[in-house]
């Protein structure tokens, strides 16, 4: 008798236990919270099979698909999915406003009277909440040291497209220019880039993505990253003419908070369902055109959500920069 496969959605599993039974004790940076992490580990799932949004708890797939309109769009203000009732980016603005208010510079809010006045004051939209040249400014606007910007998804598209044999299709977030203390002061982003790189690949006329992950936040980031870059390799195909091959996941450090130890417990002990399929339209023909409205799901049945408090990560210390940037004599 031929043994079932194994659900993809294991390795994801699997992975939660690796960590928890053999992951080393580190300290985030910026808020101190404890985490245990290991290094270097892969996952890849068929696209043609189903669409990898985890199962095992319910993941808000409202706000992955306007995550990643908002980076194909090349925007870098939270006021787009903030107006769409999505606030995955809110704490990284809400962060240097905090600073400002806690200086006195500004007037106290909370946090949800942050988002509001984000919403619903487009001048103070505009100052607060912009992130920097975060993803979709690298994806669509990379700004190049002749003052032009480059377009690098739109050039990997046309590459996939006419030259699928090719093997330098790669798309970068790492723009060194604007990273921490490698960057001049005030144009730093919000947080370096987790999703650092990917790479798309043409085979048999399937069309499939490799993802290099720098830093995995297993718990609440990882199941967010899986289905966006999915969906990403599902619209580049439908774009280009392809049919759909895998998506490949390729992380750095990945890591589980001390906070969330409980939850991915819950998490590893429920037993994964069938993934869902996803439709993208058919009539997207362009990269530009990309909205919510072209996406449908279609037999998502999870288990229930499990809630775990997000850890506002990064942060370096400004004396180290001047180490690192040096005026031209």
């Amino acid at each position: 008798m031929q043994k079932k496969p194994k659900h993809p959605e294991y390795q994801y599993l699997d992975l939660l236990q690796d960590i928890l039974d053999t992951g080393f004790e580190k300290h985030e940076f910026n808020s101190g919270i404890a985490l245990k992490s290991v290094f270097g580990r892969s996952m890849r799932f068929d696209l043609s099979q189903g669409f990898p949004l985890l199962t095992t708890k319910k993941v808000f797939l409202k706000g992955i698909i306007h995550e990643l309109v908002w980076f194909l769009h090349g925007d870098t203000n939270i006021k787009y999915l903030v107006d769409n009732d999505v606030h995955i980016w809110d704490d990284w603005a809400f962060k240097e406003y905090k600073k400002a208010a806690d200086a006195g510079k500004q007037p106290a809010l909370t946090d949800k009277e942050f988002a509001e006045k984000i919403k619903t004051d487009a001048k103070f939209a505009k100052k607060w909440g912009e992130l920097g040249p975060v993803y979709g400014r690298q994806w669509r606007r990379w700004q190049a040291s002749d003052g032009r910007e480059i377009d690098q998804l739109t050039w990997a598209i046309e590459k996939v497209r006419n030259y699928p044999d090719r093997k330098h299709t790669v798309v970068s977030a790492w723009n060194p220019e604007f990273i921490y203390e490698m960057a001049a002061p005030g144009t730093s982003m919000a947080i370096p880039p987790c999703h650092t790189m990917y790479q798309l690949n043409v085979i048999d006329g399937k069309l499939s993505l490799l993802l290099f992950q720098r830093s995995a936040d297993m718990f609440l980031g990882v199941p967010f990253n899986i289905a966006s870059y999915a969906l990403l390799t599902l619209v580049i195909a439908q774009i280009t003419g392809y049919e759909p091959g895998e998506f490949v996941h390729m992380i750095g450090d990945a890591h589980i908070y001390s906070n969330h130890y409980d939850q991915v417990r819950e998490q590893i002990s429920r037993t994964p369902q069938p993934f869902p399929r996803m439709h993208v339209n058919p009539n997207l023909k362009n990269i530009d055109d990309v909205k919510f409205e072209d996406f449908e799901i279609e037999g998502y049945d999870p288990h229930p959500p499990i809630k775990g408090k997000i850890t506002v990560v990064g942060g370096f210390k400004e004396e180290d920069r001047k180490k690192m940037v040096k005026k031209k004599k």
